[in-house]
């Protein structure tokens, strides 16, 4: 006889302390607190599995960023070599041409040294016959 029964129900708990609520609203508070319990605990397992998707989308910003990198001095290396190439295209253009105008000199220059020539070869020709 631990508990005395009255109108509310019964007054103390089965060690003869005051109870404050009634035994069915005891029941449904401590269910509630169970539950609450297990609320906290599935909260706190979702946020941890939130931390770890944190942490993964970091990772994956800091690799994107890295590769981002590489890909952008990648870029900057083409353009570079492509300026590069269009700089020796154009001074190879440039010699070209300065060749053909130093061929054109030599061919003009041969041409006329060909005019010259029969008529040196009979100079010669004559002088070695006057001796």
């Amino acid at each position: 006889m631990d508990e005395a029964p009255s109108e509310e129900g019964s007054r103390l708990h089965k060690r003869s302390q005051p109870r404050v609520l009634q035994p069915d609203l005891q029941q449904e508070s401590s269910d509630l607190k169970d539950e609450c319990k297990e609320f906290v605990n599935k909260i706190s397992q979702y946020q941890k599995i939130v931390e770890g998707l944190i942490e993964v989308k970091d990772e994956m910003t800091k690799e994107v960023e890295t590769e981002k990198m590489k890909a952008i001095g990648a870029r900057n290396l083409l353009k570079t070599v492509a300026k590069q190439r269009e700089a020796q295209q154009q001074q190879l253009q440039t010699l070209i041409a300065e060749k053909k105008l130093q061929h054109e000199r030599y061919r003009i220059e041969y041409e006329a040294l060909r005019k010259v020539e029969p008529e040196q070869n009979e100079f010669i020709d004559q002088f070695v016959l006057q001796k």
